[in-house]
């Protein structure tokens, strides 16, 4: 891609390649064919690019309750997004599918209400339990919210193609698939 790396700000730089059988990844491979020095290489560099993004993100999400009403949490932000796309849900939905813990939804859920973000009604098809879904004004932020992070990422890639964007998407994609596999099998156990 065109776009020039940004400097991770922390100091440090790529990691030195594996060299040792130990160090290899595990993954697919031909049998009784070790990996060779450039696949060692390329899965260095995406865990290393994977941890940098990882580290920004949870910086950014940090950033991101505050942005919706200050004092919340940045997990706030994720909860309210999936609210925005796919509820009405249940507080338990929002604990599978969030890989959250429970205490945490459940505190978090009770500030968004009280700030007129996310609403509780019955559910019509189990009485004892509630539905939630985000209110008008919650929707309004989240939208808000959801235009700011667009127009910065087309600042940021400005410089790319818009098939080079596609192509990220793309990937990440396939990645965030390989990433709901690796949760449903863990949630199995």
């Amino acid at each position: 891609m065109r776009a020039a790396a940004a400097s991770d700000g922390g100091g440090g730089g790529r990691p030195v390649v594996p060299r040792g059988p130990a160090d290899q990844p595990q993954g697919r491979t031909t049998p009784g064919r070790p990996r060779s020095t450039e696949d060692v290489a390329a899965f260095a560099a995406l865990e290393w690019e994977l941890t940098l993004l990882i580290r920004r993100s949870r910086t950014v999400q940090g950033r991101l309750g505050g942005q919706l009403h200050d004092g919340l949490d940045g997990a706030v932000h994720a909860l309210m997004l999936l609210l925005d796309d796919a509820g009405p849900l249940r507080a338990g939905d929002l604990v599978a599918r969030l890989g959250m813990d429970k205490s945490t939804v459940s505190r978090q859920v009770t500030s968004l209400v009280d700030l007129g973000l996310v609403e509780r009604a019955p559910d019509q098809d189990d009485g004892r339990a509630q539905l939630l879904s985000i209110s008008a004004e919650g929707h309004r932020r989240v939208s808000g919210s959801r235009a700011a992070r667009r127009s910065r990422w087309e600042a940021d890639l400005s410089d790319w193609d818009a098939e080079e964007v596609a192509a990220l998407a793309t990937l990440l994609e396939r990645l965030n698939q390989v990433g709901a596999v690796h949760e449903q099998e863990f949630s199995a156990r």
